[in-house]
């Protein structure tokens, strides 16, 4: 056996191990979506379920208002999405790229606010939202992303800091203006850390379960990750209902990083190129 071969063995036959390590439980929750009560609970456990109950699915959506929930999730996620790609590049570029004084402090109180659980903040921005008049609203939900959360600007930050100053210097010295080389220089070379931005607040918005919580109080507003706990009541919880929902909602955060995969590693490994 050849070096290069031990080498790729070596490499990529731990990468799968680890892999497939991660992969049992979404294989897990598949087989307890497609069995039956008697089945979930069997000794030794059961991988394929026999009978096959698809129909489970159906009655997941009969069983609880999934659409609606799934539409009031698009919204949330969707303004969520576009908060943060708006917010985060623009603060970014600014704690990267442009010179100001107290630039560096600002930026270490940014980092600072990421040591704060979100159990500090929890009251007291009830507490605010609610004397403005926002709880049941969706505006808890996405408000926070358009003023930029601290992990997105920095990892924007750190993305901005990899592309060469002379560019923008460039642009400046023939008398683009800060806002021009923004949109037209700097955006257009940080695309994959934006699209990375975009996926993980998709993916943060998406399963969000404490804001919906706290904020939404009539059940006709509530998100998915709300409405699952339906399937859970003062009997005990119905996992093959439950179960073939969950699937259900994933579906969305699978596809979408089977296709934008590429920009998502490209931005995350290149957000730490310069530090």
């Amino acid at each position: 056996m050849s070096k290069r071969k031990i080498k790729f063995y070596l490499r990529y036959i731990p990468l799968l191990i680890l892999g497939a390590f991660y992969f049992i439980p979404f294989l897990w929750l598949i087989s307890t979506s497609l069995k039956g009560s008697d089945q979930i609970f069997s000794h030794p456990p059961k991988w394929i379920p026999n009978p096959v109950l698809f129909g489970n699915y159906k009655e997941s959506f009969e069983a609880i208002p999934y659409l609606k929930y799934l539409l009031n999730t698009i919204k949330t996620t969707s303004l969520a999405v576009l908060g943060n790609v708006i917010s985060a590049p623009m603060i970014g570029y600014a704690f990267g790229k442009l010179k100001w004084p107290g630039r560096d402090k600002v930026f270490l109180i940014v980092m600072a606010t990421m040591m704060l659980p979100f159990t500090v903040t929890m009251i007291p921005l009830y507490s605010l939202f609610s004397k403005i008049g926002w709880i049941n609203t969706y505006v808890p939900l996405f408000l926070p992303d358009f003023l930029g959360k601290a992990y997105f600007i920095f990892l924007m930050r750190q993305f901005y800091l990899s592309l060469p100053e002379e560019l923008l210097e460039a642009a400046r010295i023939d008398g683009a203006s800060e806002l021009w080389i923004y949109l037209k220089v700097a955006v257009p070379l940080v695309k994959p850390a934006i699209v990375t931005v975009a996926l993980f607040s998709f993916v943060w918005s998406w399963t969000d379960f404490m804001g919906p919580l706290i904020y939404l109080t009539k059940s006709e507003k509530w998100t998915i990750s709300l409405g699952l706990s339906q399937f859970t009541n003062s009997y005990g919880v119905d996992w093959a209902l439950l179960m073939a929902a969950s699937a259900i909602a994933i579906i969305p955060m699978v596809i979408l990083f089977f296709f934008l995969q590429k920009y998502f590693m490209e931005g995350s490994i290149n957000s730490g190129i310069k530090g």
